[in-house]
């Protein structure tokens, strides 16, 4: 006479449906982490409106012009007379810097500040517009 043993070895299964959704709720949340990383720099302002082709992000400095007249290097808050030295700090071998000027802000401010950019070693100017 064969005696059964009490409790049976039952073999360990692998279920692979738990799995897929666990790397599913991975995927999306690196997805969505990696798109709140993007960051350009800079603070909300009203932009002017304008279509255009886009172009390839790179670590341009981003030179800011609120509607009250305040200059910003990449959110740090500067002056005139410190604004040359501001981005010829943030430039590191490229020539581009990204102006983000208020539709608001005074012209005259917006093209002082582009000429003093100049003078730190920009030579291409990127003009940040919302689209319309």
């Amino acid at each position: 006479m064969k005696l059964r043993r009490l409790r049976a070895r039952r073999r360990g299964r692998i279920e692979i449906i738990p799995m897929i959704d666990v790397m599913f709720f991975l995927l999306a949340t690196f997805m969505l982490a990696s798109l709140a990383m993007q960051n350009l720099h800079s603070l909300r302002v009203n932009l002017p409106r304008g279509t255009t082709q886009p172009l390839a992000v790179d670590r341009s400095p981003t030179l800011t012009v609120t509607a009250d007249g305040r200059l910003l290097v990449d959110q740090d808050e500067t002056t005139f007379e410190q604004l040359a030295t501001a981005i010829r700090e943030r430039l590191a071998g490229g020539t581009s810097v990204i102006v983000n000027a208020d539709a608001a802000a005074p012209n005259g401010l917006v093209v002082r500040a582009m000429i003093e950019a100049r003078a730190a070693g920009a030579d291409k100017f990127m003009i940040a517009i919302r689209k319309q």
